[in-house]
């Protein structure tokens, strides 16, 4: 009972650590659009993340490739963009508020089956996600179109089978771009509807369990 009880506490330790530090991922992506394709990244963690010293690259998979330092310090929950658009045409398209970041004239293309690549400062590799409907049937071709993780626990797998495609009123807030029929893009870029572990819950709970295992410990003395 009591070993349980610690090795509880030993878990929540662990999850309050990392919910304190960012968590940097791949979130959405649409490798080919009316308005351009791109790809959302998004700090998920409880921390800020300093994206200087940051980079992209699709299936070639080198460090450095695509500079993400332009984006600079992300809050914890904040999306941003990298598009091959013109920053302002993206915004315009998407009608996007001032505060989204957004990284335009990427040339650094996405292809029907690709993968993206996000790396950090060290050039050690944070996330990836391998897609392609040829490559992996049955997995989502995101033309005009993008696709969003079916569950966040798919974040960071690098499993496209757990991703779906956007759709109005989608829980992630998608919507469809300016342009008329069928000239349209169905997505939700910068929107950041993802959830952040807040460090006050977890200290709430590893408290709350600290106080079943002393409750527990106490009952046992007694009997």
């Amino acid at each position: 009972m009591k070993k349980s009880i610690l090795t509880a506490i030993a878990m929540l330790v662990a999850a309050m650590t990392n919910s304190s530090q960012g968590a940097m991922r791949i979130t959405e992506w649409m490798y080919s659009g009316i308005n351009g394709e791109y790809v959302e990244f998004t700090n998920t963690g409880a921390a800020p993340v300093d994206m200087t010293g940051w980079s992209y690259d699709d299936d070639s998979g080198v460090p450095g490739t695509t500079s993400l330092s332009a984006f600079g310090i992300l809050a914890p929950g904040e999306s941003v963009i990298l598009t091959e658009a013109v920053e302002a045409a993206f915004r315009t398209a998407w009608s996007l508020a001032p505060t989204v970041k957004v990284i335009g004239g990427n040339t650094n293309n996405l292809g029907r089956n690709d993968q993206i690549n996000l790396f950090d400062p060290s050039n050690a590799l944070v996330d990836r996600l391998t897609y392609g409907d040829q490559n992996i049937p049955g997995t989502i071709r995101t033309t005009s179109v993008s696709g969003n993780p079916i569950t966040l626990a798919a974040l960071g797998t690098n499993n496209v089978a757990q991703w779906q495609l956007s759709f109005v009123g989608d829980a992630y807030g998608s919507y469809l771009s300016a342009g008329t029929a069928p000239f349209l893009d169905l997505g939700n870029p910068g929107i950041g509807n993802y959830v952040v572990p807040e460090p006050s819950s977890v200290v709430l709970g590893l408290f709350g369990i600290a106080s079943v295992a002393a409750i527990a410990i106490r009952r046992r003395r007694i009997g």
